[in-house]
């Protein structure tokens, strides 16, 4: 192994914070990875990981030693690419909802490999907070306005958000005319992974954005349960619309208060900053946000 694969096995030793998970991501024994290590705290005469049985941390001077990998890896693998007529290539790791990933990604993602036949795609599919080190994920696509989280964050677009209800629910509780005539509703509380709060509806009236908690018989914190809590009569829910657009054109659920919709969702990819995005991923964002502007959201 060269210096350069030494220097990306000890990257992904710190990122991933485990032999067993870094040597998997390089294909290589766990053996192999402990004699690589060892070899390289020998030739910098250096302890550049502090080991557990559970997980491995740097030390002061392997902190400094993986910034300085971090960056000279980035700058071999623009000129890697500069000299391969900046072909995009190897494996991307992304993670995304799942409805998202299915209405969006993949009806266009045969002509995006196809266009890059030497990019493979890993494609998790989550709704929930992602560490993208530890997981050694490349990207996240997430709605909603992202903490500060330390990542650099691209915008690639805003989802229109509207209120439905069973026709059931309507029929026993009336249809809303606005945001004022709620008494006697009812609402599927979703409740924020970040805070634990029940979220409140929105409603967008002259000049503000009215917010309202209704009463609630469940509370979850899964979209898709949501979803199917709102078929299932039990009160307003709030979510883009095209989750909603099979159960609208069937008539599983009928939008309410149209003239009085939720403020818009961003829509962001998030990504490390401690590295200059490779191409792949480059690539990947600009693919992405294009697909998110024909849409329309």
């Amino acid at each position: 192994m060269d210096r350069f694969d030494a220097m990306r096995l000890f990257v992904r030793l710190v990122e991933r914070q485990s032999f067993t998970a870094a040597a998997a991501d390089l294909g290589i024994p766990r053996s192999t990875a402990s004699e690589v290590l060892r070899g390289l705290e020998s030739r910098l005469g250096a302890r550049l990981l502090d080991r557990t049985t559970r997980h491995v941390t740097p030390t002061l001077d392997g902190e400094d030693y993986y910034r300085r990998c971090v960056a000279i890896l980035a700058e071999v693998e623009e000129a890697e690419t500069a000299m391969r007529d900046a072909r995009p290539r190897g494996l991307l790791r992304i993670d995304a909802h799942p409805l998202l990933t299915r209405t969006f990604i993949l009806p266009h993602l045969p002509a995006f490999l196809a266009r890059y036949p030497q990019l493979d795609l890993q494609i998790g599919q989550g709704d929930r907070l992602v560490d993208l080190v530890r997981e050694g994920i490349d990207c996240v696509i997430r709605s909603g306005e992202p903490e500060d989280s330390g990542m650099i964050l691209r915008r690639l677009g805003t989802i229109a958000e509207i209120t439905v209800a069973s026709p059931a629910y309507l029929a026993s509780h009336g249809v809303p005319m606005a945001p004022d005539t709620l008494d006697g509703h009812q609402m599927v509380a979703f409740v924020s992974s970040r805070t634990g709060d029940v979220l409140p509806l929105e409603f967008s009236v002259p000049g503000a954005l009215h917010h309202v908690v209704l009463p609630s018989r469940v509370r979850v914190n899964n979209s898709d349960t949501m979803a199917d809590l709102a078929r299932l009569g039990f009160g307003l829910a709030q979510a883009p619309r095209y989750r909603f657009a099979d159960d609208l054109a069937s008539g599983a659920l009928v939008e309410v208060l149209a003239d009085y919709p939720p403020s818009p969702t961003p829509l962001s990819a998030l990504y490390l900053q401690n590295r200059q995005p490779a191409l792949r991923l480059r690539v990947f964002l600009d693919w992405i946000s294009g697909i998110f502007a024909e849409a329309k959201l």
